[in-house]
C-alpha cells in the first residue's frame, strides 16, 4: 500500500483514486469488515469521498445528515475514536448507532487525516462484531491515512501555486493592456498618460466594467473610442479630428 502511495504521487495525481484505494486496502490490511471517509472541501465542510461499499456509502452520508457520528467527533478533536461495542455510544449518537446497527455494523474505529495540527478528513473503519483494534492496527491506519494526507496537501499546495502563478500572469497581462490603451488615449486625445489613465477608469466606471475588460476592448477595436469631452474628465482638450476605433 505505501509503495503504491509513493507511486501516485509521482504519477497522475488522483485524489478520489487514492481515498478509494486507502479504504479499501485500509479493510483488507485490518482484516476489517467495512470503511467510508470524509474529506474536507476548500470551507472546511466535510464530504463523502471514499466507501467500501453501498451501506458504508449510506451510513456515512446519514453521518452527515445526522451531525453525529465518530468521524464528525475524530475530525474536531484530531484524535482517533474507537468504539469496540456502538451500543455503549447510544446516548451520544443515537441516530447513528441506529443507522449502523440497521446496517449490520457493531464496532468503528475512527481516524484522522491530518499533518501536524491540520486536519483535513477522518475514515470510519467497521467491524461487524464488537471489536477493539489493537495498538499495532491503529498504528497501521494512522500511518496509511497519514501518508494519503501529505499525498492530498501537497497537491493542494500544487494547485494553490498554479492558481497563484495563473493569478499573477493575469495581472501582468492586464497591466500590459492598460498601458497600451493610455497610450492610446494619450495620442488620440492629445492627453497626457495620467490624463489618459484617469480618461480610462472613468469609461470603465461609467460603463461598470473591469477596467482590463475595458482597455481590451479599446486596443483591440471592439469599443469606440468615448467620453474624451466628457465634462466628467479630468480636463477637456480638443479632438485633433483623429478618431479611432
Amino acid at each position: 500500500m505505501f509503495v503504491e502511495l509513493a507511486g501516485m504521487m509521482v504519477g497522475n495525481f488522483d485524489v478520489t483514486d487514492l481515498l478509494q484505494r486507502l479504504v479499501e486496502h485500509s479493510v483488507s490490511l485490518l482484516e476489517a469488515d467495512a470503511a467510508g471517509l470524509l474529506l474536507s472541501d476548500q470551507r472546511g465542510t466535510l464530504q463523502l469521498m471514499a466507501s467500501s461499499s453501498e451501506a458504508t456509502r449510506l451510513l456515512e452520508l446519514f453521518q452527515l445528515q445526522s451531525h453525529e457520528g465518530p468521524c464528525l467527533d475524530c475530525f474536531s478533536s484530531g484524535q482517533q475514536v474507537g468504539v469496540p461495542n456502538l451500543e455503549d455510544m447510544a446516548d451520544r449518537w443515537p441516530r447513528f448507532v441506529m443507522a449502523a446497527s440497521a446496517q449490520g455494523f457493531r464496532g468503528v474505529q475512527a481516524v484522522p487525516l491530518r499533518l501536524r495540527d491540520e486536519v483535513i478528513g477522518a475514515m470510519n473503519i467497521f467491524s461487524v462484531d464488537p471489536r477493539t483494534f489493537s495498538a499495532d492496527e491503529r498504528g497501521l491506519a494512522q500511518s496509511l491515512a497519514d501518508a494519503s494526507t501529505i499525498a492530498i496537501l501537497q497537491e493542494r499546495v500544487l494547485q494553490h501555486n498554479q492558481t497563484l502563478v495563473e493569478q499573477l500572469q493575469g495581472a501582468l497581462n492586464s497591466r500590459v493592456i492598460i498601458e497600451q490603451a493610455k497610450g492610446l488615449l494619450a495620442s488620440v486625445g492629445t492627453l497626457d498618460m495620467d490624463e489618459a489613465y484617469n480618461q480610462l477608469r472613468h469609461m470603465a466606471r461609467s460603463t461598470n466594467r473591469r477596467l482590463a475588460d475595458v482597455a481590451r476592448d479599446l486596443v483591440e477595436g471592439r469599443m469606440v473610442r468615448s467620453g474624451l469631452d466628457d465634462p466628467a474628465a479630468k480636463e477637456t482638450r480638443p479632438d485633433p479630428g483623429t478618431s479611432r476605433s
